[in-house]
C-alpha cells in the first residue's frame, strides 16, 4: 500500500475500527461525566449559568471540529494535525504541529492514571498512590499492544457504565424536580444566578473549552478506519455534538439542585472540586454519590487508553515519514499496531505519572501541563486548512476556508491567554526544543527526496 506520495512504500495499519468505535473513543477521551468535576469552579465563575458556558464551549469548539473534518477527509493518513500540517503548511511546520500535539498526549495519560491512582488509594488506604498508578499504566499499555479492536470493546463498557449513570442521574434530577422543585430559578443555568455577568460566562468558557480536548483523537486513527475518510469526519462532529449535549444537560440540572450559592463557591475555592458529588449526595442520596464518585475514578483509566493510543499513532505517523526515529514506524506482527511507540510512550508516562505520584503537588503540576500542547497544535491545523484549501487551490469557497479557520484560531488564542503561567512556560520551553529538533533534522537529507520545508 502507498501513501499519498507515489513510489513510496510504507507499513499499513490494520482497518478495523467502525463509526461507532470512533465514536467510543472520541467519548472516552472526553469523559460523558467530565463537567462534574469542573462544575463548582464553572458555578463559581459564571455566577450560575453553567449550562449557558457549555452552550458557548460547545459553538466555539465546533470550530475546531470543522477544521479536523475538512483535513480528515483530505488527508486519512495517521498522525493527525501532524499529517494535516505536512500536508497544507510544509514538513517544517508539520513536524512543530506533531511535537506540540505529543505534549498534550504524553501528559493527559500521565495525569489520568495519576487520578486513578490517587482515587484507588483512598479506597486502599494501606496501598500508596505510586503502586495504583504503576497498575493503571501497565494496563493501558497491554490494552494497547492487544489492538485497537480490543481495547475499543472493553472501552465500551465502561462508556455504557458512565452513560447508565449519567441517565440515572437525570431521571432522579427531574424526579426531584417535580416534587420539591429546583433550589435556584429554573432559567438559572442559563441566565445566571442573581443576574448576568456575561464577563464571568466567557471567562468560564475557557475552563470549559479544556472540556472537550480530546475529541480530536479520532483524527488519530484515519488509517484505521473501515469506511471511507468521511466516516471518520462523522464521527468527529457526531462525537463533539453528543458530548455537547450531554454537557448542557447535567449541569443545567446540576445548577437547579445544587444548594451552594455560587458566591459560597467563590468564597470557598476547597468546595469547588466536589460541588457536583455534594450535590448528588444532598439533591438525590448518598449511595449514588459514591457510586458516580467511584465510576469518575475509575474514568480516567479509559481517557488514559485512548491517549496513549493516539500519540503512539503520532509518533507512528511521524517516523514514517522520516521526523522521529524510524524504529517507532514499526508494527506488531500480530495485533498490527505501532508497539515500540506505545512502549515508549508507556515508558514517558509511568515515569512522569510515578514521579508525581511521590509529590504532594504532584496532581497540580500535572493538571497545569496538559493543555498549552494541544491548543497550539489546534493553531497548526485551522492554519492547515488555510493552506491546504485556500493557497493550494482546492475549494471553490475560498472564504468559508479563511473564516472558519480564522474564528477558531481566535478562540484558541483567547484560552491561551487564559492559561495558567506554568502551562506557558513548560509549552514554550517544549515549542523552543521543537524548533530547535526541527531545524537540525531540516538540514538532513530525506530519504524520500522530499523537501523539508514548505
Amino acid at each position: 500500500m502507498t501513501t499519498d506520495m507515489p513510489g513510496e512504500s510504507v507499513p499499513t495499519l490494520r482497518r478495523s475500527l467502525g463509526l461507532r468505535d470512533l465514536v467510543v473513543y472520541g467519548l472516552l477521551f472526553i469523559g460523558p461525566t467530565a463537567p462534574m468535576g469542573t462544575f463548582g469552579v464553572l458555578d463559581a465563575r459564571s455566577h450560575g449559568a453553567t449550562a449557558l458556558v457549555f452552550v458557548i464551549a460547545t459553538i466555539a469548539m465546533a470550530f475546531t471540529a470543522w477544521s479536523y473534518a475538512r483535513m480528515a477527509v483530505a488527508v486519512p493518513r495517521a498522525g493527525s494535525v501532524f499529517a494535516y500540517a505536512q500536508a497544507g503548511l510544509g514538513r517544517f511546520p508539520a513536524f512543530v504541529a506533531g511535537w506540540m500535539l505529543g505534549l498534550d498526549y504524553l501528559f493527559i495519560p500521565a495525569l489520568a492514571a495519576l487520578f486513578t491512582g490517587i482515587a484507588a488509594h483512598s479506597l486502599v488506604a494501606a496501598v500508596p498512590v505510586w503502586v495504583f498508578t504503576v497498575a493503571g499504566v501497565l494496563l493501558i499499555t497491554g490494552l494497547n499492544i492487544a489492538g485497537v479492536k480490543i481495547a475499543a470493546a472493553i472501552g465500551m463498557i465502561m462508556l455504557a457504565i458512565e452513560v447508565l449513570l449519567l441517565v440515572i442521574f437525570v431521571i432522579g434530577a427531574i424526579i426531584v424536580l417535580a416534587h420539591d422543585g429546583p433550589a435556584r430559578p429554573w432559567l438559572s443555568p442559563l441566565i445566571g444566578f442573581g443576574g448576568f455577568d456575561l464577563g464571568g460566562a466567557l471567562g468560564a468558557v475557557s475552563v470549559a473549552v479544556l472540556a472537550f480536548l480530546g475529541f480530536d483523537a479520532i483524527a488519530s486513527f484515519a488509517e484505521e478506519n473501515t469506511g471511507s475518510p468521511n466516516q471518520v469526519r462523522r464521527a468527529l462532529l457526531f462525537c463533539l455534538s453528543l458530548a455537547g449535549l450531554l454537557f448542557v444537560v447535567q449541569t443545567y440540572l446540576g445548577g437547579l439542585l445544587i444548594r451552594t450559592t455560587p458566591e459560597t463557591l467563590a468564597a470557598h475555592p476547597d468546595q469547588q472540586g466536589t460541588a457536583f458529588y455534594d450535590m448528588l449526595r444532598q439533591a438525590i442520596g448518598g449511595w449514588f454519590g459514591e457510586i458516580v464518585t467511584t465510576v469518575r475514578a475509575i474514568g480516567p483509566v479509559f481517557s488514559a487508553l485512548v491517549a496513549q493510543a493516539a500519540v503512539s499513532r503520532l509518533m507512528y505517523g511521524m517516523a514514517r515519514d522520516n521526523r522521529l526515529p524510524a524504529v517507532l514506524g514499526r508494527l506488531g506482527e500480530r495485533s498490527h499496531t505501532p508497539r515500540n511507540a506505545i512502549l515508549l510512550s508507556a515508558i514517558v508516562t509511568l515515569v512522569i505519572s510515578t514521579l508525581a505520584a511521590l509529590r504532594a503537588d504532584g496532581l497540580d503540576i500535572l493538571s497545569s501541563m496538559v493543555t498549552v500542547g494541544a491548543l497550539v497544535a489546534f493553531v497548526f491545523l485551522h492554519a492547515s486548512v488555510v493552506g491546504y484549501y485556500v493557497v493550494g487551490k482546492r475549494t471553490d469557497s475560498p472564504v468559508r476556508h479563511v473564516l472558519m479557520p480564522a474564528i477558531g484560531v481566535i478562540i484558541v488564542l483567547i484560552a491561551l491567554v487564559l492559561a495558567s503561567r506554568l502551562a506557558l512556560v513548560i509549552g514554550a520551553i517544549w515549542f523552543v526544543v521543537g524548533i530547535i529538533v526541527a531545524v537540525v533534522q531540516s538540514r538532513r537529507p530525506d530519504p524520500a527526496g522530499r523537501s523539508a520545508t514548505p
